[in-house]
């Protein structure tokens, strides 16, 4: 999917980001952009809702995040223990993010928020990178992209993809936070990706 991109940075600058784009902002939209523009098959609703989920994903950075925003793993490690200890993650039974007999921790990180050793197994096996031998390259901004388009089209988080929500009878933007998380924010992240969608056309017919 090609587009002009001048016309798809000013509606977006206005819409999602107050008026302002940092360059690791325009990094991040241009490399998922680039990534859209070779896939092959691809909706234009469906790169406006990856869009939309990065942006909400990693706090509109749109650069691979650690889940907290922790510069480093051992900080992040212990924001989650002490959310954790204090009680302020009751829908977690398991502190998946401490690290396994390994030495390696399998806290969320990615434009996707990657959580516990068999997700990351998931995705090994769904991208063909070695994420169970280095989680940590979730964190590098080629392989971010490969699990966030190969996870949201296949269906390889929840078991839901992004053709079940838009395709030529259906347009579920709410709905479409089940592919990443049940209906966490799903308003919200729905916003967003119609606002994606709104730059993505205009930039189309520029």
């Amino acid at each position: 999917m090609f587009f002009a991109r001048k016309p798809f940075f000013d509606a977006v600058r206005i819409s999602l980001f107050d008026g302002v784009l940092k360059k690791r902002q325009v990094a991040g939209l241009t490399a998922i952009l680039d990534r859209g523009g070779v896939a092959a098959g691809i909706d234009d609703r469906w790169l406006a809702y990856m869009l939309a989920t990065a942006h909400h994903e990693t706090g509109r950075t749109m650069q691979p995040v650690r889940e907290t925003f922790a510069k480093s793993d051992v900080r992040a490690i212990a924001l989650l223990d002490s959310a954790f200890d204090n009680g302020r993650l009751s829908s977690v039974s398991v502190p998946y993010w401490r690290r396994d007999a390994e030495g390696k921790s399998w806290l969320g990180r990615g434009l996707v928020q990657l959580t516990h050793r068999v997700n990351y197994e998931k995705m090994a096996l769904a991208t063909g990178i070695d994420l169970v031998s280095r989680p940590e390259r979730a964190m590098e901004m080629d392989v971010a992209i490969d699990i966030l388009f190969i996870g949201m089209r296949t269906g390889a988080f929840t078991g839901r993809r992004l053709g079940q929500y838009f395709s030529e009878s259906k347009e579920d933007w709410t709905g479409a936070r089940r592919i990443i998380n049940g209906r966490d924010r799903a308003e919200l992240v729905a916003g967003y990706g119609r606002r994606y969608l709104a730059a993505i056309r205009r930039a189309g017919t520029a």
